[in-house]
């Protein structure tokens, strides 16, 4: 009879270990799903977004082996009545957006180190080589970001999912502008 009443605890325990086991892994789930993922384009306003799809005429009218500049012309010459021009350094950001926990996949610009060379404030960027090879993305397509736990960073190559608060705020730096900032909660390999 005693062996039946300790079998009795003991599957009652397994089933409350279980149980919690499983309360957990939701917990873990639950937080996932706190950050709403977003892919780069929604960062932009629709207008800024119209005028790079719809580019204009004198794209496709430089000469052969010219080279567009950073503000897409081949002149250098900025004209801030051109949408096109404008949307390539655009600082206008996505109001509803502002103050929402999310998750957005992109590449490390590293800005600034500690000692052991972790990484404390980055760019998050698009796509690999921005700022560093080719000219920034507009600014509504960086986010400045930072990291005061760190994070180990073995190579430029590696995508990461950047989870945290989204914020407003133009930051320049000789790398780029970046129209959006974000304090780390957490980083996965993307």
């Amino acid at each position: 009879m005693v062996d039946v009443i300790q079998y009795k605890k003991i599957g009652f325990l397994r089933l409350i270990c279980v149980s919690l086991a499983l309360l957990f892994a939701c917990s873990i789930s639950a937080q996932d799903d706190e950050y709403r993922a977003l892919d780069w384009i929604e960062l932009m306003p629709a207008s800024d977004l119209e005028a790079l799809w719809n580019p204009p005429e004198y794209i496709n009218d430089l000469p052969e082996g010219s080279e567009l500049d950073s503000i897409g012309t081949n002149s250098g010459e900025f004209s801030p009545a051109d949408p096109y021009q404008s949307a390539l350094v655009s600082t206008n950001v996505v109001e509803d957006l502002l103050g929402e926990e999310v998750k957005l996949p992109g590449f490390i610009v590293p800005l600034e180190f500690d000692d052991s060379m972790t990484v404390q404030q980055f760019f998050l960027v698009p796509y690999f080589g921005a700022c560093i090879h080719l000219p920034p993305p507009p600014p509504n397509q960086m986010v400045l970001v930072d990291a005061p736990e760190g994070m180990e960073v073995d190579g430029l190559y590696t995508a990461f999912w950047i989870s945290g608060k989204l914020e407003s705020e133009v930051t320049e730096n000789s790398l780029g502008t970046s129209a959006y900032r974000m304090q780390m909660d957490s980083f996965e390999l993307y």
